[in-house]
């Protein structure tokens, strides 16, 4: 009875003490950005009591006594304290301001930088540690895309959509997103694949598993729901230049390297078991593309082990006010070293005053296979669509009735706190109204179409334009959406000028019937007013500006013609990168200007050799398309293509005009080859190059030879003669070039003053060589319709066409102003020799 006693007096004195034990685990974060504070300390006020958070700002601490507050501090941040319960397991979530002190620090050595010697040791095992030395590659890759925004100025913050969300995060509990100054989530997506690699020919293969969208994200069948595996974030920093969203970045080991950065060797530490060079990295001028930050490499191999490093907030660089990289390599020995967990951030402010936008890209790879690759056509499968889990059997719910849905259970990360909270008010928030509809606008500024139901109205641009054969133009048109079906797309305007007071109508439906290999058939039929100045060019659709704005101004210079064009299409990929395409097309031309020809062009227009005005063409067109590193994605009814291509693109036509077949009138062959290339240049920037010639053998009329395309509109076009009026010249052989370079900031950045503009400096030249042969300059002189003859176009002769431009761009981020200088052909009647074009762009 007294060890009864005694025991269950024991128990009395141990049950409060451990009831008082309390875990708190948590997260630290910056307030605005909500970005992890890699290394916090998190600790009891007044207590020797505390730890260090990882380098996620995650942290897990153990009371022995219940404390009535915690707190978190970091350098360059305000010590931040939360209220705690007496809750033996309690959850925190620091949201940490700029503020406290940064010290400087000033270190001086004597001797050679310690951190030269590693780096020279990183270029010498370059070979056998990047991931080029393997051939071939293959993991299972999970990839999760966090968009928000943040820095809500007050007109954002009062909108209805963001007070909807904030009260839905203050009933839900969540912290990380219910007070005013947190960032506001908009959308969330997870997505797992197994991804391939080959490295020798270089080829890329994903196949999607599973996808789980939350949130108010792209509407499913978009192209950019469909851009969230690991194709966008192949981030190698072992090449001299990283190329991130369409910028080329100087690597931290790139050879010469030490001419952009500083390096500073802090420590050696483990990563793992791998014993690292512990070096910082700064830019040694603020405003190139540049990194700083801190990156590990293994003392054994001198393999790049773990990178953590942004941009610089100066950097020349548009609407990015944040850009940080953190990547962890597989361990060497593996082998090459490749991306274990990556984490890409960008921060996007298209001005002062405007809420930013914070992408965050998450990638955890596994299950690597090395040096096995696959052989046939196994790498040529595009990245194909996927319907989201929500949709796949109720979200593939867990067999205990959960109601988990497949990343629930088999994610390969932990989501942190905030991260938690934010999925949580994302689930319900896509249901709100107020969030639905600001969508909608988005993708209305983004695509150009307004969504109507099952139906999207647009391109919006293209709805009004005023020339001077037209008169008023008003358009409407629209297009189906894959909730009317996957397969068939089905497009159609109708169009109405007040002056000419002609309708104009056009439609085109694509069936696609098979996806691995793209096999796409189409038919089309359009009746409306054409340019003959432009309609051997099919770069139009390039440049959709150029297009809205060719509809506008001076029509008549441009010689228009009342067009019937009916098209039938097929399309089909042969291989990988190669893409054939079949067309067979009918066109009738009525000229609505002073045109007419004859039967027989050696004889004067008489009763046995008649004026004829209108004019019809059957042709066949054959054309082949050669991208050997292009990336492509699909969505249910579209195709792109994505990132740069190392390799030149290669396109080849041929047309053949039928005489007497459906009343065509002319019989002729065209053959017309493009390359089209974009290549790094190191610190002189990047260089654009397009290297054209067309052929002409046949004998036809000036409409059907080629007319080189010119600009009279006060916008840039790159695919133009932008001082070339149309139907200056017409040729049947001719060969162009074209090179537009961006030297990016590398003069202007060095100016105090205009430094802070962000200004760049472009330059191009465009040289065109052609001719005529004696046969089309004899039948080239066109005849009005009572007979005489017109003046014809001018023929190139031995001089070639050259024009050469220089001008900014960058300025208010999105204009660029061009002064062109005309070179040759200066004494031509009403030869523009000079002039300034203005283009808007959105580049980095």
């Amino acid at each position: 009875m007294r060890l009864l006693a005694s025991l269950l007096l024991v128990c009395l004195i141990a049950l409060p003490a451990a009831a008082q034990r309390i875990l708190i685990t948590g997260q630290v974060v910056e307030a605005v950005s909500g970005e992890p504070v890699p290394f916090a300390s998190v600790f009891v006020p007044q207590v020797n009591t505390g730890v260090t958070a990882d380098m996620e700002g995650k942290f897990k601490l153990s009371l022995s006594s219940p404390a009535d507050s915690i707190a978190a501090s970091a350098l360059g941040f305000a010590t931040m304290r939360r209220k705690l319960s007496t809750a033996p397991q309690q959850t925190v979530l620091f949201r940490l301001k700029a503020g406290g002190v940064s010290l400087a620090e000033v270190v001086v050595r004597p001797g050679e930088n310690p951190a030269f010697r590693i780096l020279r040791e990183v270029q010498k095992h370059k070979p056998q540690n990047e991931r080029e030395a393997l051939t071939a590659a293959e993991f299972d890759s999970y990839n999760r895309i966090e968009v928000s925004l943040a820095e809500l100025p007050p007109r954002i913050a009062k909108r209805k959509v963001v007070k909807d969300i904030r009260a839905l995060a203050v009933r839900q509990g969540a912290a990380a997103v219910s007070d005013p100054d947190a960032p506001l989530p908009l959308f969330a997506s997870e997505v797992g694949s197994r991804a391939y690699q080959r490295y020798e020919p270089l080829r890329r293969r994903e196949d999607i598993k599973h996808r789980q969208v939350r949130g108010a994200g792209p509407r499913e069948g978009s192209i950019l729901s469909q851009l969230l595996g690991s194709n966008l974030q192949n981030i190698n920093f072992y090449p001299n230049w990283q190329n991130i969203g369409g910028k080329d970045f100087i690597s931290p080991i790139a050879e010469g390297g030490r001419l952009s950065y500083d390096y500073e060797l802090l420590d050696s530490v483990f990563v793992d078991k791998d014993w690292c060079y512990k070096i910082a990295v700064t830019p040694k001028r603020t405003h190139d593309l540049a990194f700083r930050g801190t990156m590990w490499v293994t003392a054994e191999s001198y393999a790049l082990r773990r990178i953590d490093v942004t941009a610089s907030s100066e950097a020349n660089l548009n609407f990015i006010t944040d850009l940080r990289v953190f990547q962890d390599l597989t361990p060497p020995a593996q082998g090459p070293g490749l991306p274990a967990r990556t984490r890409l951030v960008f921060g996007i402010k298209p001005y002062e005053g405007q809420a930013a936008m914070r992408v965050r890209f998450t990638t955890v790879n596994s299950n690597f296979v090395r040096n096995q690759p696959h052989e046939g056509g196994f790498y040529d499968a595009p990245m194909a669509p996927v319907q989201p889990e929500s949709d796949e059997l109720a979200g593939q719910l867990a067999a205990d009735g959960s109601g988990q849905g497949y990343f629930d259970l088999h994610r390969p990360d932990t989501l942190s706190l905030a991260e938690r909270q934010t999925f949580a008010v994302l689930d319900s928030a896509k249901q709100l109204p107020s969030v639905r509809n600001t969508l909608d606008w988005i993708e209305l500024f983004v695509n150009g179409y307004k969504r109507v139901g099952k139906f999207e109205l647009g391109p919006i641009i293209s709805t009004y334009a005023r020339n001077n054969f037209e008169g008023h133009r008003f358009r409407l048109g629209f297009r189906t959406t894959p909730e009317i079906s996957r397969n068939w797309l089905l497009q159609g305007y109708v169009a109405y000028g007040t002056k000419d007071g002609l309708f104009k109508y056009g439609g085109k439906l694509n069936r696609i019937i098979e996806r691995k290999h793209w096999t796409v058939a189409g038919v089309e039929y359009r009746h409306d007013i054409e340019q003959v100045a432009l309609l051997d060019n099919d770069f139009l659709p390039d440049n959709n500006l150029f297009t809205a704005a060719s509809r506008s101004g001076n029509f008549i210079q441009g010689r228009p013609v009342l067009r019937d064009l009916l098209t039938f299409s097929l399309q089909r990929d042969l291989f990988h990168g190669f893409t054939q395409t079949i067309y067979l097309r009918h066109q009738r031309f009525q000229p609505e200007h002073d045109f007419a020809f004859t039967d027989n062009p050696n004889q004067n227009p008489g009763p046995g050799n008649p004026l004829r005005r209108n004019f019809m063409l059957s042709e066949v067109v054959l054309e082949s398309r050669y991208a050997p590193d292009e990336n492509r994605v699909q969505s249910d009814l579209r195709r792109r293509v994505i990132g740069l291509r190392r390799w030149p693109v290669w396109t080849f036509r041929y047309t053949a005009g039928a005489n007497r077949f459906l009343g065509s009138n002319f019989k002729y062959n065209k053959f017309n080859l493009v390359m089209d290339h974009s290549v790094n240049v190191g610190q002189l920037g990047r260089l654009n190059y397009r290297l054209e010639g067309s052929y002409i053998p046949s004998t036809v009329p000036y409409p059907i030879l080629k007319a080189p395309l010119g600009n009279q509109t006060p916008f840039l076009n790159f695919n133009a003669f932008n001082l070339m009026r149309y139907f200056e010249f017409v040729t049947d052989r001719s060969v162009s070039l074209r090179l537009e370079h961006h030297f990016e900031g590398l003069f202007l950045n060095a100016i105090p003053g205009i430094r802070s503009l962000n200004w760049r400096l472009v330059a191009s030249t465009n040289v065109l060589y052609g001719g005529l042969s004696t046969a089309n300059r004899t039948i080239l002189p066109p005849f009005d319709p009572d007979g005489h003859p017109l003046t014809p176009p001018q023929s190139l002769d031995k001089l070639p066409y050259v024009e050469v431009s220089y001008g900014l761009e960058n300025i208010f981020k999105v204009v660029r102003v061009d002064f062109l200088h005309r070179l040759t052909y200066r004494d031509l009647p009403n030869a523009n020799n000079f002039g300034v074009k203005v283009g808007f762009q959105f580049r980095l």
